[in-house]
């Protein structure tokens, strides 16, 4: 049977003798020094990939401060203030992402990508959801990326870099946001713009809420021309993307259909029940 193959198996290649040859191998082989460099290699890639992955969570955490800071805008008494107070935390963003750029210097992005592209998605949300607030459009990708130039000057602020040929770098570099990440972070700021509009709502602002259904219908039409041509991760965004629409829409429609019946600090409580509502009608959690 199989088990008195393993048993021959065993003794055809015995304990001791396999301890022999791990003490013959001759540690200063050309095969040995190969192995050895490749593990050298693999080990500084890995501890690299690990730091950037602590940096995107850095990232995530930072750009979410900012967006919650955010919501605030609709009710603060100074909405300049905060609009001042978010461009400090985005700075702080920004100096985390130096540190990712200064990381991948020399090397190929896409290869860590992956590490990096849950805090670029979260920034772009953040920056976008402020760049809306303040001109009531779109930020595109170039401005996004504009803002990630790094120059030498900038490297004095930045600790805890391990390059490892900082003597030859650049007078320059950048970290370029990839269409898809500016997709995904597109994607989840219609989320924010939905919340805003019941907020804007709850505060007595009747005017946003129609502005906001517009604009996110423009960006919905233009997912849809997308369709499932692109990523899969973009299409699977497109679902959410549609019952934020969906939302906006529903409190555009009770506001026009309603709105002089019901007392305005009330309009935001039965948003909330519509919303939840949609939301068991189409199985969202």
């Amino acid at each position: 049977g199989s088990g008195g193959f393993r048993k021959r198996k065993h003794d055809n290649f015995p304990h001791g003798q396999r301890r022999e040859e791990k003490e013959n191998v001759n540690p200063s082989s050309a095969l040995m020094t190969s192995f050895k460099s490749f593990q050298l290699e693999l080990d500084t890639r890995h501890d690299k990939y690990e730091r950037l992955v602590k940096l995107s969570r850095d990232i995530t955490i930072e750009s979410k401060r900012t967006i919650f800071l955010l919501h605030r805008f609709t009710s603060a008494p100074n909405g300049e203030e905060i609009l001042n107070e978010s461009e400090v935390k985005l700075d702080a963003v920004r100096r985390k992402i130096k540190q990712v750029a200064e990381e991948l210097i020399g090397e190929d992005m896409y290869q860590f990508h992956r590490a990096i592209s849950p805090g670029l998605q979260e920034y772009v949300e953040a920056v976008s959801f402020q760049y809306f607030i303040k001109t009531r459009s779109l930020i595109s990708v170039d401005e996004i990326n504009k803002q990630l130039i790094f120059t030498a000057e900038d490297r004095e602020d930045t600790k805890n870099t391990t390059s490892d040929c900082q003597d030859n770098q650049p007078r320059s570099w950048s970290l370029k946001v990839t269409p898809v990440d500016y997709l995904l972070g597109v994607a989840d700021l219609t989320g924010e713009l939905m919340r805003l509009c019941i907020s804007s709502v709850g505060n007595g602002d009747i005017d946003t809420p129609f502005e906001l259904s517009q604009f996110l219908r423009q960006i919905y039409d233009g997912f849809t021309f997308i369709g499932n041509t692109g990523p899969y991760e973009v299409s699977k965004k497109l679902y959410t993307l549609k019952q934020s629409l969906a939302k906006v829409e529903n409190a555009c429609y009770t506001l026009k259909v309603r709105g002089s019946e019901i007392p305005k600090h009330m309009l935001a409580d039965v948003f909330s029940t519509k919303t939840e509502l949609i939301d068991q009608d189409e199985g969202l959690p």
